[in-house]
């Protein structure tokens, strides 16, 4: 018998190990409370600030009322059932275990007499309201979105789908940080060996804590940790998160994290939003294409416009005026590469400017950038208007990981030009599309439905189809249930 089943029985040890085991008198916010109720001597330990105290408070005043008789014979089975009126109570026979479950907000309750632990769990963390995510608004539609807690996160999907088959299974991850991790999926729908597939990543990780939440889960279960772009989706919005559970995925909630993976996701999936689907179908039709076009040009707008520009034999000669008028002080592509780096220096200098200088911010910005380098010489016109064109595009990308990853495409393609010309614009491009087709999202190929090929799904992809008309769900996902 080794040391902690030693102390199963002994309640003064217990006490002891567990009050060791959190150095509760090292940390003022560690609590212990020593008392005695019903002739039995009780010990509960708790985190300040995670507890409700109200709650608490009133199970001690119920626990004070009882008399030596109350727990004469069979304590356990009377406090669970009779003495401790609380809804999240349960019992825990492994003390090391029950001493980390204090950490994560639950009261750990030692009763003399009694060999298990009972586990209170009437825990509360500080929490923000539901609010429209930033980066998901819609014109019409909910303004609800998650938060940064994983129980208000579950109850906000459970709003959305009151179905009986919808499953949420709780894991822990990290040998310090203990993060609850919430994998919620519909039993009817989703493909068994998928669900598998993902706990069993899940359950191999091996690291400390995750410090990044969610980001730190998607670099675990990334196949290529150095794949710029996103094989997994991230979504603020139940109602998003919603549709996904209904078309067979899998979502992944991370305590501490208001962003939820949508797994698996290939690369169309994040060309969507959900405004395609608050309007007409007619209307989400031109949206989407829209879209596309503005990402598409994101990327390959710039390679392209410096390529002409170099080689203007390959304009027609009713379009000759796309070339450059004025090259400017310096070579045309450093233009391009200074001005891709002065944009991304602006948004992050966006990111850490308080909101009441934004204003200013941009104002400087458009000055600067835009007008004095003009007049300068250091950028031309045309570069300036083009460099407009495919910012605009990049912030049309729903995705902000995708609009990341297109920008170091963007970069590459535009030195890939630079270097060999035209075979290098046709090489890169060749390249950048058989690196998309190689690419996988658990198993699955990253570029589906275009390449496999698909003709019908692929028509999904591109138009936005009346709900009527979309009777099935996703191939790939190999749901239980394919029609809707």
């Amino acid at each position: 018998m080794d040391q902690l089943d030693s102390l199963y029985y002994d309640y003064e040890a217990k006490v002891q190990y567990i009050h060791d085991y959190l150095a509760v008198d090292k940390s003022f916010d560690l609590i212990h409370l020593d008392v005695k109720y019903a002739g039995k001597r009780m010990s509960l330990f708790l985190v300040d600030g995670l507890v409700k105290d109200d709650i608490l408070l009133y199970l001690m005043q119920f626990l004070a009322q009882l008399d030596e008789e109350a727990l004469s014979s069979d304590p356990l089975e009377r406090l669970i059932k009779s003495n401790i009126p609380y809804v999240e109570v349960d019992v825990e026979k492994d003390i090391q275990t029950a001493a980390d479950l204090v950490l994560s907000g639950p009261t750990a309750l030692v009763v003399e007499g009694i060999a298990e632990i009972i586990m209170i769990d009437a825990r509360t963390y500080p929490v923000r309201g539901p609010e429209e995510p930033d980066l998901e608004r819609v014109v019409r539609g909910a303004r609800d979105g998650y938060v940064e807690t994983i129980v208000f996160n579950t109850a906000l999907t459970r709003r959305k789908v009151r179905d009986r088959s919808l499953r949420m299974e709780y894991m822990t991850i990290g040998r310090r940080s203990k993060t609850d991790i919430c994998i919620c999926y519909l039993d009817d729908i989703a493909d068994p060996k998928k669900v598998t597939m993902l706990q069993d990543h899940l359950e191999r990780i091996d690291t400390d804590g995750l410090p990044m939440a969610e980001k730190t889960i998607e670099e675990y279960l990334s196949e290529n940790t150095w794949n710029p772009y996103p094989t997994i989706r991230y979504t603020e919005r139940p109602d998003t998160a919603a549709e996904h559970l209904y078309e067979g995925h899998i979502l992944v909630m991370v305590d501490g994290s208001p962003s939820v993976m949508i797994t698996p996701s290939t690369f169309w999936h994040h060309l969507q939003h959900a405004e395609e689907y608050r309007q007409k179908p007619f209307i989400g039709v031109y949206l989407r294409l829209v879209r596309f076009i503005a990402v598409w040009s994101s990327i390959f707008i710039l390679p392209l416009y410096y390529l002409l520009s170099i080689e203007a034999d390959l304009l027609p000669e009713k379009l000759i005026f796309i070339g450059p008028n004025e090259i400017g002080m310096i070579p045309l592509i450093l233009q391009f590469l200074i001005a891709e780096v002065g944009i991304d220096v602006l948004r992050m200098a966006a990111i850490h400017t308080p909101s009441a200088l934004a204003t200013a911010l941009g104002l400087v910005s458009a000055i600067i950038i835009g007008q004095i380098a003009v007049e300068v010489g250091l950028f031309s016109n045309e570069v300036v208007l083009y460099l407009a064109a495919v910012v605009m595009g990049t912030f049309a990308t729903p995705s902000y990981e995708l609009s990341l990853a297109n920008r170091i495409i963007r970069l590459l393609l535009l030195v890939v030009t630079a270097l060999f010309g035209l075979k290098g614009f046709v090489l890169g491009t060749t390249l950048y599309i058989l690196y998309l087709t190689q690419l996988k999202t658990f198993y699955i190929g990253y570029f589906w439905p275009f390449i496999p090929f698909d003709g019908k799904a692929f028509l999904q992809v591109l138009l936005r189809l009346p709900v009527t008309q979309n009777s099935q769900r996703p191939a790939f996902l190999n749901p239980k249930d394919p029609d809707r």
